[in-house]
């Protein structure tokens, strides 16, 4: 399978790429600084490295076509004002429609799901106040995902901690899960995004996760 990775070198973009590549994967990474991806490690020839904009229509275009699917996990400033989470999606969106490209799998934050009286979790009076900005560029791009036609998946993430998958992790459709620890592995996400990227559990949900050791 081809995949088009959008934010490939950040944290959780890194284990994608190794995951998917040592399952047999091509890789497209997409950034303005991907060339740092292709170092002695990673040398291979299912990496291709794809310098642009996630702005730009042309460069998301032909970073997209030819691919089975999209895996976004774009990051930014964490006060949302660079809008790289809500337009970048936006962008890529309207390009896979260009390029008749159907899956997408991308992270958002754990402010879109509902809470158990079904109000999003961005909503609630002591939903912390410093995670609103990003919060809302998650919730414009969750919003950009579900008005599309697309085969979109959103994973709702809590905490992101810089450390291998342990495989102990648990899901739970358009809800946080249960039990929900508040934190989980970038490594477990990535392998979830993979996974999901061909399972299809999750078609137009939001999806909730957490480790759970």
């Amino acid at each position: 399978m081809t995949i088009t990775l959008f934010g490939a070198t950040g944290m959780v973009g890194k284990y994608i790429v190794r995951k998917a590549l040592a399952q047999g994967h091509t890789i497209k990474a997409f950034g303005r600084n991907v060339q740092s991806l292709i170092d002695a490690d990673l040398r291979n020839t299912k990496l291709v490295a794809v310098k642009g904009y996630v702005f730009d229509e042309g460069d998301v275009y032909k970073a997209i076509q030819g691919s089975d699917m999209v895996i976004s996990v774009l990051g930014g400033a964490f006060n949302g004002k660079d809008k790289s989470r809500s337009l970048g999606i936006k962008n890529i969106v309207a390009q896979m429609k260009r390029a008749q490209v159907k899956r997408i799998v991308a992270l958002g934050g754990k402010g879109i799901l509902l809470s158990e009286n079904d109000e999003l979790l961005l909503d609630l009076p002591d939903y912390p106040e410093e995670y609103l900005p990003v919060g809302k560029e998650h919730l414009q791009a969750y919003l950009y995902l579900k008005e599309s036609d697309l085969d979109w998946t959103i994973i709702g993430a809590p905490n992101l901690v810089d450390e291998d998958g342990s495989g102990h992790y648990t899901t739970s459709s358009e809800y946080p899960p249960q039990p929900d620890n508040g934190f989980i592995r970038a490594g477990d996400l990535a392998e979830f995004m993979l996974k999901e990227a061909t399972a299809n559990n999750y078609l137009q949900q939001r999806v909730g996760i957490s480790t759970v050791s």
